[in-house]
């Protein structure tokens, strides 16, 4: 196979896919020979089509998720005008394949049962790390080379910081035949019922060849869902049929919850629940720099700016930025500090500590601006600090430190001050780094994973 680009260690071959804003392509890790799937993104584009959110919603899900019937997302990589999502290449084709491919169109029930038990277990995972599909449908589930299910597409998905006040959802998202009653209904659902509902329909479809609710026109298509509006077939067995309908039950109280599922006599038949994979802190590492990301997603305010995935996944404790620094001014350099405070009490936290050491406090433009009030003492001027919070979800921030002017070892003091005052109990306690030569600032600790707020 020939292939004519490389990115860091993958080659990249044939082009698998490709959508209004990305590209899919093959990719080959030369040191190993393993096939990876790798997502193209243009820089420019995402920016101007102002679909970031998007991305990083599928970035940070994808980051939570490890569970062998998910695709997993390996690294992110990038140069100055493209990012490189790199992915577990999958071959099996989707359950839309499977389903067409079947000789009468629905499949042996004892094969569509293996395929909803794994649906069954991603689904309950992603539920149980705060993570709601959203639309879920045959061609969003893969298959592996051994038949193995594999859920993708998670850019609908939300995450807990989504849920507004009431504790639901409410951007009305999904295709038209999967989606569920409440989730039309627009004043707001629950993601993990909502989840359920489209695993049902996909059920039905696996098992029959057909959709249970089917309407050219639209609006008569929803008063079928709204209604539950469907028959299954008699030569379905009794068991499939009773759970479709527990399942397919537009009233909320008395629909089937997953853990029913688990305990239901036709589930179980054969079911083997899926061996979680071990948590790597390490999975995530980027090897190239994301050009001018602050310009472009950064915005000034009077609370914490909201922080982008791609500086998240930027501060992986497996990732030295030490080539990204060599060739800046000492006086630029910048210290990330994590912490799980509320944004009210970093912000007291640090007036209070900077104070103490003696520094005047201004804020300006949603940032503190901190200045030393006394430089006599020290040979190298007056020591001039930027402080600003990002929040990376309701309940984790970071807190970044950048270093205008001044004298170097009051400011190592200060960093290791805040560190200390703004880091809870509940994080890993994340401390301040120089090294040697005094030219990389960085923060040693492990990112926590992020769960429900």
């Amino acid at each position: 196979m020939k292939f004519k680009n490389r990115i860091g260690k993958y080659e990249l071959g044939r082009t698998l896919g490709e959508g209004k804003f990305a590209k899919v392509k093959l990719a080959i890790d030369v040191e190993t020979g393993q096939s990876y799937a790798v997502k193209i993104l243009d820089k420019e584009k995402v920016f101007r089509c102002k679909i970031v959110n998007h991305i990083k919603r599928e970035i940070c899900t994808l980051k939570l998720i490890k569970h062998p019937n998910v695709v997993r997302l390996y690294e992110i990589l990038a140069s100055k005008k493209k990012i490189y999502i790199v992915l577990e290449f999958v071959t099996g084709g989707d359950l839309l394949d499977k389903i067409i491919e079947a000789s009468n169109g629905e499949l042996h029930e004892n094969v569509a049962r293996k395929y909803f038990q794994q649906l069954i277990d991603a689904v309950g995972y992603c539920h149980s790390r705060g993570v709601y599909h959203r639309d879920l449908k045959p061609e969003n589930v893969l298959l592996d080379a051994n038949g193995n299910v594999k859920v993708s597409d998670f850019g609908l998905s939300a995450l807990p910081q989504q849920f507004r006040a009431d504790g639901l959802l409410h951007t009305t998202c999904g295709s038209p035949n999967y989606i569920a009653p409440e989730v039309i209904a627009n004043r707001g659902y629950d993601g993990a019922t909502a989840d359920l509902w489209s695993c049902g329909v996909i059920l039905f479809v696996l098992l029959t060849g057909w959709l249970p609710f089917e309407d050219r026109n639209i609006v008569v298509l929803y008063q079928k869902i709204f209604k539950g509006d469907f028959k299954c077939p008699n030569w379905l067995s009794s068991g499939a049929r009773k759970l479709i309908k527990r399942i397919l039950d537009p009233n909320l109280k008395t629909r089937i919850t997953i853990p029913e599922i688990i305990e239901n006599a036709w589930f179980k038949q054969g079911y083997s629940p899926a061996e979680l994979m071990e948590e790597d802190t390490n999975l995530i590492d980027i090897n190239a720099a994301f050009t001018n990301v602050e310009e472009h997603l950064l915005t000034e305010g009077t609370g914490p700016v909201p922080m982008n995935a791609f500086q998240l996944i930027a501060m992986s404790v497996s990732l030295d930025l030490s080539g990204l620094f060599e060739e800046e001014d000492a006086a630029q350099r910048k210290t990330s500090i994590l912490s799980m405070f509320p944004a009210k009490e970093i912000i007291e936290r640090t007036e209070e500590t900077t104070r103490n050491m003696g520094f005047e406090v201004q804020k300006k433009k949603g940032k503190l601006m901190l200045r030393q009030r006394d430089p006599k003492s020290r040979e190298n001027g007056h020591l001039s600090v930027a402080v600003e919070v990002f929040e990376v979800t309701p309940c984790l921030h970071v807190v970044e430190l950048r270093k205008c002017c001044g004298d170097r070892d009051l400011y190592k003091e200060l960093c290791r001050e805040l560190s200390s005052n703004l880091s809870s109990d509940d994080l890993s306690s994340p401390k301040v780094k120089f090294d040697d030569d005094n030219t990389v600032w960085r923060t040693e600790g492990a990112l926590p994973v992020v769960n429900n707020c």
